[in-house]
């Protein structure tokens, strides 16, 4: 069955920003070379294997409800930064630096 969904377009889309070959993300993740293709080429995949590919290259899948998804797609696009936040020296911290603040050295 193929399947146009933009999960897969995103990760294809991730594997390919971060220079990783289909062979190299398998061996990654723990997929065989040819399954990683054939879900690029449309091939309905089980979760689990889509889960370990975004694993794979530092992602993780989450649900947002349908209403949030533009709000939730523009906050991550944005680095963490909050609506209308001004630029420059000035602009309180973004939620991302904040959380970078609160972990443990080396995490």
């Amino acid at each position: 069955m193929l399947n146009t969904s933009s999960i897969i377009v995103e990760l294809e889309g991730a594997r390919k920003s971060s220079h990783l070959t289909q062979a190299e993300l398998a061996q990654r993740s723990g997929v065989n070379r040819m399954t990683v293709g054939r879900i690029e080429a449309g091939f309905d995949p089980r979760l689990s294997t889509v889960q370990e590919l975004a694993r794979a290259m530092g992602m993780e899948i989450m649900l947002v409800p349908r209403d949030l998804r533009a709000e939730v797609e523009g906050f991550v696009r944005s680095g963490g930064k909050l609506v209308a936040q001004p630029p420059g020296v000035g602009a309180p911290r973004s939620v991302v630096d904040l959380i970078e603040i609160g972990k443990p050295a080396g995490a």
